[in-house]
């Protein structure tokens, strides 16, 4: 079965090598911080051979170029992360796959956060790696896109089987949760939920990774086509009520 390596680094990033023992086969998904990668690649005795990159954001991709110098790994990402000029051997986008071993990621366009972003889900590992889109209780800040596409994108991560497994790339649930009892106030899941991170994070536990289940029972991002949500926030459709909440939480 796969492994997952997960690790802090910078400030509030989290980094994941995605591992594969039959054929030794080791991913970074995206690469905030290449010396971490390095470091934690070879202190589990792993050998990088690929990059995934999620979207261009310098804390995702900026270490590209110095795994890449250090290892001869192969990078693939979507067209943007040309912008931190390493720019990857394979663009891919929504619909493609890449293989790790004998493991097969499906790629899902997630745009909004950035007009390139991506998931990788792997549905044979329960698991998917969805960056910057979706986070526990709450979604990336909308820098690139619109609030219909960024609707539509996490109506595909919705669409994922409920078990699924989501490693986001921040340590955000904190202050997601208290946005989030702002904005659905009645939500008893919700409630417990918050109460289980502020225990987490006093004991200085990891709140990430989350279960999509738990997130569409609480996440009001996820929500947004709730009734007694969009009724909260304005009685518009999914597209409206998330556009409701994003601006919300912007200025929260």
């Amino acid at each position: 079965m796969l492994e997952v390596h997960q690790f802090a680094c910078l400030s509030d990033n989290y980094g994941f090598l995605l591992h594969d023992p039959a054929s030794g086969d080791t991913a970074c998904i995206d690469t905030p911080d290449a010396a971490a990668y390095l470091r934690e690649a070879a202190a589990k005795g792993w050998t990088i051979t690929q990059i995934w990159n999620t979207h261009w954001h310098p804390d995702h991709a900026g270490g590209n170029g110095a795994i890449k110098a250090a290892t001869g790994c192969s990078i693939s990402g979507p067209a943007e992360v040309e912008k931190l000029g390493t720019a990857p051997e394979r663009v891919i986008g929504h619909g493609d796959t890449v293989p790790i071993g004998a493991f097969t990621a499906a790629v899902i366009d997630v745009s909004g956060h950035t007009n390139g972003h991506i998931a990788y889900h792997l549905p044979e590992a329960g698991i998917a790696f969805v960056g910057d889109a979706v986070f526990a209780l709450g979604c990336g800040r909308m820098f690139e896109g619109t609030p219909p596409q960024f609707w539509d994108s996490l109506t595909r991560i919705k669409a994922l089987p409920p078990e699924t497994t989501l490693y986001c790339a921040h340590e955000y649930t904190a202050s997601n949760a208290r946005f989030a009892l702002h904005a659905d106030p009645d939500n008893a899941a919700l409630q417990d939920y918050a109460a289980e991170i502020t225990a987490k994070r006093a004991r200085g536990e990891w709140t990430v990774p989350t279960r999509l289940d738990r997130e569409l029972a609480t996440n009001p991002f996820l929500r947004a086509d709730n009734p007694a949500l969009a009724a909260r926030w304005g009685g518009g459709d999914g597209p409206a009520t998330f556009a409701a909440l994003r601006a919300a939480k912007d200025n929260f």
